[in-house]
């Protein structure tokens, strides 16, 4: 019996593996996703209830217009299957003393043309009393920005890609070896599969696939959320009352509560490092007072609000918070896609298309994605 060969076998059914396989789809090819435990699961880093999408990023436009085109394509895909995946919840930058990467996300927000205000502290109050002003100077209003819900949004994906033609198995894989070409791949269970292109888009995993390549370049680090329960009967935390937020001199974001889930909060400075496969889930005693202390001087109608759920998830950053897109050194054949925790998963939908286009066109290369480019100490500027 001849083994069926694809043109392009992706691994890992996170965000960027799921648009790759679907954009590698769409353009005509045959694919096959694969993933250990199953669409955006529980301990991947696109596992989570939701995320934020917005189009600020300080100076950086490139990652403004990518979630530009992201947010276009994930609304092109809430209509497609008939699912709730964006709130548009509008994004709020709360701006503190000598913020200036704020100030340079307004500057970036004009040149590329996003509709966005400035709001003055009174027009802060008057717009969002149950957020306190102590502290702020001025915010910065996206309205057109939002939350996605990320694990049903990716499930959502993975599921019409399969209408549409995609294979997908439950499969895990043993780590490439080869100093050469690879031809194929070896799950667990012994099965041979045969591609001409692989894709690994494995998120905190990478690192154990090819430890010598990236165990000093990809950096997963344990990181912590909460959600807090609204008073009984009060809406105000809650969209569209509420926005999602972004502190960025504290470090501190959050979004309203969605889907009666609760208000969630989270600290954005990287954590300790920690194994996606053995790390322990739940969430410490410290973290929860950390959250408690901000949402208390931030929000104080919830500062004794009981805390509703708490999820321990991971970021996998490369050393600067620029995304990794690059054919392997030795494995000509291979393309490692990762680095994007923290940011990366709004840009899911852009994310699949240039990898398409570098696969399949020839596309312009980034330079700012290259693996070589990727330093061993971290040194973040990507928010």
């Amino acid at each position: 019996m001849t083994r069926k060969t694809f043109d392009f076998v992706v691994i890992g059914a996170g965000v960027f593996g799921a648009w790759a396989a679907h954009e590698l789809l769409r353009s005509g090819h045959s694919v096959l996703l694969l993933d250990a435990y199953g669409p955006a699961h529980s301990r991947a880093s696109s596992g989570g209830e939701s995320r934020i999408i917005r189009m600020g990023y300080g100076r950086d436009a490139l990652y403004t217009r990518w979630s530009m085109r992201s947010l276009d394509k994930w609304k092109a895909l809430e209509e497609e299957v008939g699912r709730r995946i964006f709130h548009p919840t509008g994004m709020l930058w709360l701006v503190g003393k000598d913020d200036t990467y704020t100030r340079q996300t307004q500057q970036t927000l004009e040149r590329v043309g996003v509709e966005h205000q400035q709001l003055s502290v009174r027009e802060l109050e008057d717009r969002y009393p149950q957020i306190s002003s102590a502290g702020i100077e001025w915010a910065l209003w996206e309205p057109g920005s939002g939350v996605l819900m990320a694990r049903q949004a990716v499930q959502a994906l993975v599921a019409d890609s399969i209408l549409r033609g995609l294979e997908y198995r439950l499969a895990s894989i043993v780590a490439p070896t080869t100093k050469a070409r690879l031809d194929h791949v070896v799950t667990n269970a012994g099965e041979k599969i045969l591609a001409g292109t692989f894709v690994f888009a494995c998120g905190p995993w990478l690192p154990t696939l090819f430890p010598d390549l990236l165990a000093q370049r990809i950096f997963p680090t344990r990181q912590e959320v909460f959600f807090f329960a609204p008073p009984p009967g009060d809406d105000s935390f809650a969209s569209p009352a509420m926005p999602a937020w972004f502190h960025h001199p504290a470090l501190v974001y959050g979004l309203p509560d969605l889907e009666s889930r609760g208000f969630k909060v989270s600290v954005d400075k990287h954590g300790a490092r920690f194994d996606p496969e053995t790390g322990s889930r739940q969430a410490s005693a410290e973290g929860l007072a950390i959250a408690r202390e901000y949402i208390a001087r931030r929000f104080p109608r919830l500062k004794n609000a009981p805390l509703s759920e708490s999820r321990v998830c991971q970021y996998e950053n490369t050393s600067n918070g620029d995304f990794v897109i690059d054919h392997h050194p030795e494995m000509a054949n291979v393309v490692i896609a990762g680095g994007g925790s923290g940011h990366g998963f709004k840009h899911g939908p852009a994310v699949g298309e240039y990898i398409t286009e570098l696969l399949t066109n020839s596309g312009i290369v980034e330079t700012r994605f290259v693996l070589a480019g990727k330093s061993t100490t971290q040194a973040r500027n990507v928010f």
